[in-house]
């Protein structure tokens, strides 16, 4: 698996398809997270931008060989291998990702809520960060579906997984969105919620959904 990886992470890094999420994400941050402004407020921000990102991530690892060297990667490692390594290449790329973002919104937000109560930096922090990582797992899982083995057509994968994003970012019932409403509303009181329980939902469904994947991708070849 270390050997596919690498693999995927040098496909990645030299097909350049990278840059306009990674573009996407730091327009997101340039955009939203305010200098001074509460820290909770940014933390929400940042990670509400890493779903999008992470679809757009998953399909280009996923997508990334030719049919052909897709094939050899297969003969020799297994199809389920092969495909398990561009998703987690995808997961570890939006993974810098979402550190990044949470060093930025550390380096130039302010510790205090909405109503100007002092919130403590590292149980914010903390929280951001896995709230970040509860986005960027439920972006992982929408990409793995919206992708092939799951969807064989761009024309079709494409606007599936970015309506599933926004969907999954605004609706209620989403963990996605329970973490980040977690954050904003924190922020109008002071108060700190922990993510864990929309964490672990995400990684649940990413897990399923990955596994889903891998498995249709041994059947179809």
């Amino acid at each position: 698996m270390i050997a596919l990886l690498r693999y995927q992470a040098a496909l990645l890094i030299g097909s350049h398809r990278w840059l306009p999420p990674v573009i996407l994400y730091a327009a997101w941050l340039a955009i939203g997270v305010q200098s001074g402004g509460p820290i909770l407020d940014g933390f929400g921000y940042a990670a509400g931008g890493l779903l999008p990102v992470a679809v757009w991530l998953t399909r280009v690892c996923v997508t990334n060989e030719p049919p052909a060297a897709r094939n050899c990667t297969a003969a020799a490692a297994g199809p389920g291998r092969a495909h398990l390594a561009g998703v987690l290449t995808a997961v570890c790329t939006t993974v810098l990702l979402a550190l990044i973002g949470t060093a930025v919104v550390l380096l130039i937000s302010d510790p205090h809520s909405t109503d100007h109560q002092v919130v403590p930096v590292a149980p914010a922090a903390l929280a951001g960060l896995l709230a970040a990582l509860a986005c960027l797992l439920m972006g992982t899982a929408i990409g793995a579906l919206s992708n092939w083995p799951v969807l064989r057509s761009p024309g079709w994968s494409i606007p599936v997984g970015m309506l599933a994003a926004l969907l999954l970012l605004v609706l209620g019932a989403s963990p996605a969105n329970a973490a980040i409403s977690d954050l904003v509303t924190g922020s109008l009181h002071g108060t700190i919620t922990t993510p864990w329980l929309p964490l672990a939902g995400t990684a649940l469904i990413a897990t399923a959904a990955t596994a889903a994947a891998c498995a249709l991708s041994s059947r179809r070849g």
